[in-house]
């Protein structure tokens, strides 16, 4: 076997490990971690058609709801700015879905500034310490999960966590978790230099 070929070979096979250990610790963290009652829940923004969230948004509503309900919050910041296509912020339209559904809109905190994931918790942030809040719970789908963490911790957030999973659009959440590596890659890259 010629040097360049040893070469190839080694370097498939560290790109393909690299790959697989990424993959293992994005699907272990979304589906091993657990919510815990904290001051504030923050549900991470999602695509908004026109005035409509989207399926996968409304995944996180729910689950927002939900904890909410069950005690782990006693405030929802819905973080998220208007995006292309989108007549009004995501934080807009999440606070109108959990008013619909009967949420104290007291209790719901738009942040609707929002562009990205960092955005979000940089500025979620912002408002937790504003309002004194300590801990939150962060919720997305389960896929997006680890990378936010990562994101959530370089801005101090004391944070745990709580995910969805759509299994009726089982391929976009495959499609999610593929995705997911190159940016958790991308964010050790930006983070390093």
């Amino acid at each position: 076997m010629s040097r360049k070929l040893k070469f190839a070979v080694c370097f498939v096979t560290i790109v393909f490990m690299a790959v697989l250990l990424t993959e293992f610790q994005i699907v272990f963290f979304g589906e091993d971690t657990k919510p815990e009652k904290s001051d504030c829940i923050i549900v991470l923004g999602c695509r908004v058609y026109g005035i409509t969230p989207s399926p996968f948004l409304i995944g996180r509503l729910n689950r927002g709801l939900e904890l909410y309900q069950n005690g782990y919050g006693n405030y929802i910041i819905v973080s998220g700015g208007k995006g292309q296509g989108e007549n009004i912020s995501e934080a807009e339209a999440m606070r109108t879905y959990l008013a619909s559904r009967g949420m104290d809109s007291s209790r719901i905190i738009v942040e609707d500034k929002s562009a990205s994931t960092m955005a979000n918790l940089i500025n979620s942030k912002k408002i937790m310490d504003t309002m004194g809040f300590k801990t939150a719970v962060i919720v997305s789908n389960k896929y997006h999960l680890k990378r936010a963490s990562l994101m959530a911790k370089s801005q101090h957030i004391k944070g745990s966590y709580a995910g969805v999973f759509m299994s009726s659009y089982k391929m976009r959440e495959i499609g999610g978790y593929i995705r997911e590596i190159p940016a958790i890659w991308k964010y050790y890259l930006l983070k390093a230099s």
